[in-house]
């Protein structure tokens, strides 16, 4: 099992890497290989940075799951995004806005250690309920979802995909999913 404990700032590359692995692997098929291709982890390290998602007073918190010393995958939550927008807060639901593992820890425990943690998280801020987007078409994570008791709730999104060359966006759909945390 995991090790799991709460990002420092000194991590933000180390979560950058498992990010885009996780993309990448995870979105293969889904989105355009461009896309994945172009990820850049320098970029996202530095967003994570002035983000300040490591500061004990963001409203959202990002655990770490480490094997052997080695970062294996990472959840961020907190209180819902109406919209999806982190300026606009809902503290009435919880919302686990990231959960990405690396391909090599599939299947072993991290995610579901992962979502415990950030379950654990969400009850202890007096949350009953918690909600995550997730990609219609990424019918791996609306399994492992599924199987940890969350359900669709009918609403939908859409996700846009820049695209390179001047082109319009992709649209990929958005299922979000709910679920309780005082069972």
């Amino acid at each position: 099992m995991p090790t799991i404990r709460r990002e420092q700032a000194a991590d933000a590359e180390a979560i950058a890497r498992v990010h885009i692995s996780g993309w990448r692997a995870g979105y293969a098929g889904i989105m355009p290989d461009e896309v994945l291709d172009r990820l850049n982890p320098v970029a996202w390290a530095q967003r994570r940075r002035d983000l300040g998602t490591a500061d004990p007073e963001h409203p959202f918190t990002t655990l770490l799951a480490e094997i052997d010393g080695t970062l294996a995958g990472f959840t961020t939550f907190g209180p819902y995004r109406n919209n999806q927008d982190r300026g606009d807060l809902d503290p009435t639901y919880g919302e686990v806005v990231a959960m990405y593992v690396v391909p090599e820890h599939w299947g072993d425990g991290t995610a579901p250690a992962l979502l415990a943690a950030a379950q654990a998280g969400l009850r202890e801020r007096g949350l009953a309920e918690y909600r995550i987007w997730v990609l219609a078409d990424n019918h791996r994570a609306r399994r492992f979802y599924q199987r940890a008791g969350l359900s669709p709730d009918g609403e939908r999104s859409t996700y846009p995909v820049p695209l390179s060359g001047g082109r319009a966006p992709l649209h990929l759909v958005e299922l979000r999913y709910a679920g309780r945390l005082d069972r």
